[in-house]
């Protein structure tokens, strides 16, 4: 599947649910304290974290990745989310990037996933 045929919307919802599941996954093995696993999750499930996130993934990114990314950092804004425009953008860029390389390239995205954990999960 092309870029292109699916809306980047769909991306993004994918996206937010596989980089939750992740960070998830991340969190049970670092401890079994429900308010400590609720605690780290939080801290890297948000529009703050994922713009940072973005931010380190992208000299990584081939340009069609970045064209992607930047198409939907373009997408509109639910009316909820205008008070911090430019963090929900760059998050959902993030977040369509993760749903199109999990729907559609695994190794990219396993790739990518290990580069963040290399980088911010080996604490």
């Amino acid at each position: 599947m092309s870029m292109d045929e699916m809306n980047l919307r769909n991306y993004a919802h994918i996206g937010d649910a596989v980089w939750e599941l992740f960070v998830r996954e991340y969190t049970v093995f670092k401890t079994q304290n429900s308010k400590q696993l609720h605690k780290i999750t939080t801290e890297r499930v948000n529009s703050s974290y994922q713009e940072k996130m973005l931010h380190f993934i992208e000299p990584m990114l081939t340009e069609q990745e970045s064209d992607l990314a930047r198409r939907a950092r373009n997408c509109p804004i639910p009316v909820g989310r205008r008070n911090n425009q430019n963090e929900y953008r760059h998050a959902t860029a993030f977040e369509a990037l993760i749903g199109y390389w999990y729907l559609n390239d695994k190794t990219r995205y396993e790739e990518i996933l290990n580069c963040i954990k290399t980088e911010f999960f080996n604490e």
